[in-house]
Protein backbone atom coordinates (compact mmCIF):
# COMPACT_ATOMS: atom_id res chain seq x y z
CA UNK A 1 0.00 0.00 0.00
CA UNK A 2 1.22 3.50 -0.52
CA UNK A 3 2.59 5.38 2.06
CA UNK A 4 2.36 8.71 -0.53
CA UNK A 5 0.64 9.55 -3.40
CA UNK A 6 2.27 9.86 -6.85
CA UNK A 7 2.54 13.59 -8.35
CA UNK A 8 4.44 14.55 -10.98
CA UNK A 9 5.38 18.51 -12.15
CA UNK A 10 4.53 20.13 -15.47
CA UNK A 11 7.82 19.70 -16.98
CA UNK A 12 8.44 16.04 -15.85
CA UNK A 13 5.05 15.58 -18.12
CA UNK A 14 5.98 17.21 -20.61
CA UNK A 15 9.58 15.90 -21.16
CA UNK A 16 7.67 12.38 -22.12
CA UNK A 17 4.95 13.32 -24.12
CA UNK A 18 5.48 12.64 -27.54
CA UNK A 19 6.18 15.72 -29.81
CA UNK A 20 3.14 17.94 -30.99
CA UNK A 21 1.32 16.46 -27.26
CA UNK A 22 0.21 18.76 -24.98
CA UNK A 23 -1.11 19.01 -21.16
CA UNK A 24 -5.05 19.57 -21.28
CA UNK A 25 -4.81 21.48 -17.88
CA UNK A 26 -3.84 21.11 -14.60
CA UNK A 27 -0.95 18.72 -14.04
CA UNK A 28 -2.76 15.92 -13.04
CA UNK A 29 -4.13 14.02 -9.76
CA UNK A 30 -4.22 11.09 -7.32
CA UNK A 31 -6.90 9.16 -7.35
CA UNK A 32 -6.20 7.52 -3.55
CA UNK A 33 -9.36 5.26 -4.22
CA UNK A 34 -7.72 3.63 -7.40
CA UNK A 35 -4.13 3.90 -6.86
CA UNK A 36 -3.62 5.96 -9.75
CA UNK A 37 -2.20 9.14 -10.42
CA UNK A 38 -3.79 10.36 -14.01
CA UNK A 39 -3.78 13.55 -16.04
CA UNK A 40 -5.57 14.50 -19.74
CA UNK A 41 -3.24 15.49 -22.77
CA UNK A 42 -4.16 15.89 -26.05
CA UNK A 43 -2.25 14.61 -29.01
CA UNK A 44 -1.27 16.39 -32.54
CA UNK A 45 -5.04 16.15 -33.72
CA UNK A 46 -6.79 17.71 -30.75
CA UNK A 47 -7.70 14.53 -29.32
CA UNK A 48 -8.10 14.08 -25.45
CA UNK A 49 -5.96 11.10 -24.06
CA UNK A 50 -5.87 10.00 -20.72
CA UNK A 51 -2.32 9.16 -19.21
CA UNK A 52 -2.54 7.65 -15.62
CA UNK A 53 0.47 5.57 -13.78
CA UNK A 54 -0.32 3.06 -11.16
CA UNK A 55 1.28 3.95 -7.39
CA UNK A 56 2.47 0.34 -7.60
CA UNK A 57 3.96 0.87 -10.81
CA UNK A 58 6.10 3.66 -9.34
CA UNK A 59 6.65 1.89 -5.98
CA UNK A 60 8.08 -1.12 -8.24
CA UNK A 61 9.65 1.16 -11.22
CA UNK A 62 10.46 4.68 -9.61
CA UNK A 63 8.06 7.31 -9.75
CA UNK A 64 10.18 9.01 -13.52
CA UNK A 65 10.11 5.48 -15.02
CA UNK A 66 6.84 4.73 -14.62
CA UNK A 67 5.80 7.66 -16.02
CA UNK A 68 8.05 7.16 -18.80
CA UNK A 69 6.00 3.98 -19.38
CA UNK A 70 2.95 4.82 -19.01
CA UNK A 71 3.10 7.85 -21.88
CA UNK A 72 4.77 5.00 -24.07
CA UNK A 73 1.85 2.66 -24.01
CA UNK A 74 -0.51 5.56 -23.77
CA UNK A 75 1.15 7.00 -27.29
CA UNK A 76 1.03 3.43 -29.02
CA UNK A 77 -2.27 3.28 -28.28
CA UNK A 78 -2.90 6.03 -29.61
CA UNK A 79 -1.29 4.92 -33.00
CA UNK A 80 -3.55 1.80 -33.24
Amino acid sequence: MRVAPVAYSTPEIESFLPSGWSLDGPPGGWDGKRGVWSVTVRDGADQEWKLEVKGAEADKRGRLEALKLAADGLYRDALG
